[in-house]
């Protein structure tokens, strides 16, 4: 083992290092914080602690509770001069969509990752979604935050067609040369949001709120393979099935192949 981990460039300690889970009062913690904020996407880490001290009973501090938001990946949506953690040394495109309207589909397509507990853990999720239909080409499930996961969806939505614009926030997953380098290499112009700018990658927070209560909330899932399971078969249900009311009641699987042209 001494000769492996020399031969690896790699300590034998971080060899024999288990990561400790969350505990399961902080894994209920979580899946609270999970459900105040698809309700009220504008509270920080203050507002939560009083939500869950009066609403919920819970004897929780601040510091725990930003810790508990930050490992979510959640961030109250409001401006503020930081939107989104990234990575410095990676670019950041400029924002193309100001006062665009976006009339068909393969238009704009945007991303976005979010939380899903599973019993004993938690997982990400994340989705493309077009933005004129809210069809939705292509989502991955992930244990870790890498851009691989993002990579893959990416590269299973380029499958069924090609954005115009392609547009995302600043996250270090969408800012990464993986992730670019795929768009930029199909011919796609990419597009991320502004600084302090909540609303411009709008559309997929309201997907988010919609898996959540129509899904995942309903579900208790016990493993990851429970959970791809089940959204397995709802994300058919979202696009072809569940008619959409800012689509006139139509599916987002129907508008999408209408406004193909």
């Amino acid at each position: 083992m001494v000769k492996q981990c020399d031969l690896l460039g790699i300590c034998r300690s971080s060899y024999y290092y288990k990561a400790v889970p969350e505990s399961e009062e902080n894994l209920q913690v979580m899946d609270l914080i999970d459900r105040i904020f698809t309700a009220t996407p504008f509270y920080g880490s203050r507002r939560m602690v009083v939500e869950l001290e009066k609403a919920h009973k819970l004897s929780v501090n601040r510091k725990r509770i930003q810790r508990l938001m930050r490992l979510m990946r959640l961030e109250a949506i409001y401006p503020r001069p930081r939107l989104t953690q990234r990575n410095k040394e990676h670019k950041v495109f400029p924002y193309l969509l100001r006062n665009v309207a976006v009339t068909r589909s393969n238009q704009v397509w945007s991303t976005d990752i979010t939380y899903i507990r599973v019993r004993d853990g938690f997982l990400y999720l994340t989705a493309i979604m077009d933005w004129h239909s809210r069809y939705v080409l292509s989502w991955e499930l992930s244990n870790t935050l890498d851009a691989a996961f993002c990579v893959s969806a990416l590269e299973t939505a380029l499958t069924k067609g090609k954005p115009e614009v392609f547009n995302s926030d600043q996250g270090c997953q969408f800012t990464s040369g993986d992730f670019t380098g795929v768009l930029l290499n199909a011919g796609v112009a990419i597009s991320m949001d502004g600084k302090g700018r909540c609303m411009d990658n709008i559309f997929c927070e309201r997907l988010w709120r919609t898996v959540k209560y129509e899904e995942v909330y309903i579900r208790d899932y016990e493993s990851g393979d429970a959970a791809f399971r089940s959204l397995k078969r709802y994300f058919p249900f979202y696009n072809h099935e569940r008619p959409h009311q800012a689509l006139d009641y139509q599916t987002p699987a129907s508008v999408y192949q209408s406004r193909l042209n």
